[in-house]
């Protein structure tokens, strides 16, 4: 039989607030009512939009991610219905293809402000800064970022499954007991975000079921057993993600689209995101919890992304004694923060401004890795950057560099 035209399962809308759209929604919750079903084996397409619902715009100012609304964000397509699917099962999501809407061929990356939403280097970087990125294909560039140009890894940042109520309760339980330990030796620092009844959007849900999955909805913030936001970026096309689930119908939801991004996305917005096409196919391993032994999911990397010689990768390094000259104790945080001030401070030299290397460390398609955890005092990190991404020679060289660039990323009116 010749194939069928692939059909749409969630479409959305451009030009409609996202917390009016019901297919979408922006929290965990098993009482979220299915937008759609599909069948095991059935290629469908799922829109989505970017992960703030469209607050970014494709202009010069950061003032909007500045005053980007954080609790109205992650409006995730679905939850997808997967006919025969039971708690127990293991849901396997393939990946067929991840491409721009065609309306809306660009993207972002950003750095929040500290007083919102923040990000891994805040304490060097603590203002709100922007850079728009323009998709050529399979390549992007930036004018707020001359001087780059690579391909993209096209992947979901948010994949999974609906939790049961039991494993919803239990997560809410958990979380609440780190907010009141922080709590209770005086941490500043927001350590988790509980549910949040404002602007919870439940999909179709009627005003009693709206009201509960506000009242105890998890926020899609942190990844958590059932997937969720996870942002790995070899969960493109080609992978295929084995998911735990825990009601029936699986209620499979997806969003927050990337079109690169780099290990950690460090920057919190730390992607380039972007609105778009998913193109998925479902399949279901039946008592596949139990029979792989499975609490987190798993996953098979795509075969296709950008390709680049062992030997064009600059890797910086880094080890557990910070900016002060304090040692700390394996600590790998401490050390992954190194390797990346090492970078920024190297490409510097060439005229960039440390907002735009931040911005750049976090959707460039680079290597982090733990080199070693083993000896003591210092854990060993390592940042692989891949020197064709620039459109200049960049390798070590004696007497150094000439300063090449001259303009930069987008900040704040207030900047």
């Amino acid at each position: 039989m010749p194939k069928q035209a692939i059909r749409t399962a969630v479409k959305v809308d451009l030009n409609t607030p996202a917390w009016e759209q019901p297919q979408l929604h922006n929290r965990w919750h098993p009482d979220i009512p299915f937008s759609c079903k599909v069948q095991p084996g059935e290629v469908v397409n799922v829109e989505c939009l970017d992960w703030t619902g469209g607050q970014i715009g494709n202009n010069d100012s950061a003032d909007d991610i500045k005053y980007c609304d954080l609790s109205r964000i992650h409006y995730l397509s679905g939850p997808i219905e997967v006919e025969g699917a039971e708690p127990g099962d293991v849901l396997v999501v393939e990946i067929q293809d991840v491409q721009p809407l065609p309306e809306q061929p660009w993207g972002y990356c950003a750095i929040f402000d500290k007083n919102n939403g923040g990000g891994f280097l805040d304490s060097h970087y603590p203002n709100a800064a922007k850079a728009i990125w323009d998709f050529e294909g399979i390549f992007c560039s930036s004018r707020h970022i001359p001087g780059v140009r690579f391909p993209g890894l096209i992947h979901p940042g948010i994949m999974g499954c609906m939790p049961s109520q039991e494993l919803l309760d239990t997560w809410n339980e958990r979380e609440k007991e780190l907010v009141g330990y922080h709590a209770s030796i005086g941490t500043d620092r927001v350590v988790a975000n509980l549910p949040l009844e404002k602007f919870t959007h439940a999909g179709s849900a009627d005003s009693d079921s709206a009201a509960k999955v506000a009242k105890e909805g998890a926020r899609t913030i942190p990844p958590r057993e059932h997937g969720g936001n996870c942002d790995i970026k070899n969960l493109s096309r080609g992978s295929k993600s084995y998911l735990p689930v825990y009601v029936k119908g699986a209620g499979l939801s997806i969003g927050d689209l990337h079109f690169s991004q780099g290990d950690g996305e460090i920057s919190f917005c730390g992607a380039i995101e972007m609105a778009g096409v998913i193109t998925i196919k479902c399949e279901i391993i039946k008592n596949g919890v139990k029979d792989m032994c499975m609490k987190n999911p798993m996953y098979i990397p795509g075969p296709v992304e950008p390709h680049y010689g062992p030997s064009r990768y600059l890797t910086f390094e880094g080890l557990s004694v910070d900016e002060t000259g304090k040692q700390h104790y394996l600590d790998v945080n401490v050390a992954y923060k190194q390797t990346c001030l090492q970078f920024i401070e190297y490409f510097k030299k060439f005229g960039y401004s440390g907002e735009q290397l931040y911005i750049l460390l976090s959707c460039a398609p680079v290597q982090g890795h733990i080199a070693a955890i083993v000896d003591i005092p210092n854990a060993c990190t390592t940042l692989g950057v891949p020197v064709d991404i620039f459109e200049f020679e960049c390798l070590p060289k004696e007497g150094g560099f000439e300063k090449i660039i001259t303009s930069d990323c987008a900040f704040t009116s207030g900047e």
